[in-house]
């Protein structure tokens, strides 16, 4: 199974930060001591013109030319500096990458160590994030796909992480081509939500049964909702915030019931042929090892469904 970093891309942070920058470094190395399978390699950069699928080029010519204003800074929570613009495109980059494993190499099953940019809007950034992975990867799979096969691809976006996909949602807002799903603590961050096609609020305190119950009622009312016309192409945001050792998170589940949530996502898309890319996401642990461990596991159920494809799906 393939997966793709930009961990060697540290940003210049002031002390204190409440960015967990090392957590990349700390994950990449648990793959490659525990998960032997997973084929660890450094992403490449999105270019201007794949980051223009899904960002106004004012926008982007702000970022790239270092003209981002105080308050733009303050929004994303990233000073401005040459490392944070190469990091935002290889997140980026590590998407796309993960995304043609995915579909055109048939592995069915692919991953980015980092990524999961979903507060990134088309004219902005904001909360930790500078472009949107998912959603540039999401429009140029698209696009190729188009140029070979002459189809139309759909695509659904799976939002597990703890905080709603506001930007992601905005952008798709009036694309019926892509479905986008966002379980979330209904009082966490961003306080103005944007409307995904399918939204699920949490409550403080939500434990592994509710959870796992909405996850599953959600999931079919996504199926329901596509008929017959399935997805080609599926992104995962498998955040670890929703743990209860989150500083963010104010969700409370456990180890046990994130691997589970892992589980039944990635055997809903394995049982209809959907191509998968994972993003990690957020995680804030008060336990930076913790947090660690989320994703590992994460990483984990993945490869386990990589294998599954392998016997399962490929032709």
């Amino acid at each position: 199974m393939r997966v793709f970093h930009a961990d060697s891309f540290v940003l210049p942070l002031p002390p204190g930060h409440a960015f967990p920058m090392t957590k990349y470094r700390l994950l990449r190395e648990a793959v490659e001591r525990e998960l032997p399978a997973l084929r660890v390699t450094e992403a490449p950069p999105a270019s201007d013109g794949e980051l223009a699928l899904a960002h106004e080029p004012a926008w982007i010519a702000a970022v790239l030319g270092g003209t981002t204003s105080a308050a733009q800074q303050r929004e994303i929570g990233f000073p401005w500096s040459e490392r944070m613009v190469e990091r935002a495109r290889r997140s980026v980059g590590a998407t796309i990458a993960a995304a043609r494993c995915a579909l055109f190499d048939r592995e069915g099953v692919a991953a980015n160590l980092a990524g999961g940019t979903h507060h990134a809007h088309a004219h902005k950034g904001s909360g930790y994030c500078v472009f949107n992975d998912v959603a540039v990867a999401a429009r140029l799979m698209q696009a190729e796909w188009h140029r070979h096969r002459r189809e139309l691809l759909r695509v659904i976006v799976i939002d597990l992480d703890v905080h709603q996909g506001n930007g992601t949602a905005a952008i798709f807002r009036d694309d019926p081509t892509v479905f986008t799903l966002s379980l979330h603590g209904a009082k966490n961050f961003p306080f103005r939500k944007e409307a995904s096609d399918l939204d699920v609020d949490l409550p403080d305190g939500c434990t592994d049964g509710p959870y796992l119950e909405a996850l599953d009622t959600a999931l079919a009312e996504a199926w329901r909702r596509h008929g017959e016309r399935l997805p080609g192409l599926a992104f995962y945001l498998a955040g670890a915030d929703p743990h209860e050792g989150d500083r963010l998170g104010r969700l409370k589940l456990s180890h046990a019931g994130l691997a589970e949530r892992d589980r039944r996502v990635l055997a809903a898309l394995r049982a209809r042929r959907i191509p998968v890319a994972l993003s990690m996401a957020g995680g804030y642990g008060r336990d930076l090892a913790t947090t660690v461990a989320v994703h590992r596991n994460t990483l984990g159920q993945a490869e386990a469904s990589w294998r599954a494809w392998a016997a399962e799906c490929r032709p």
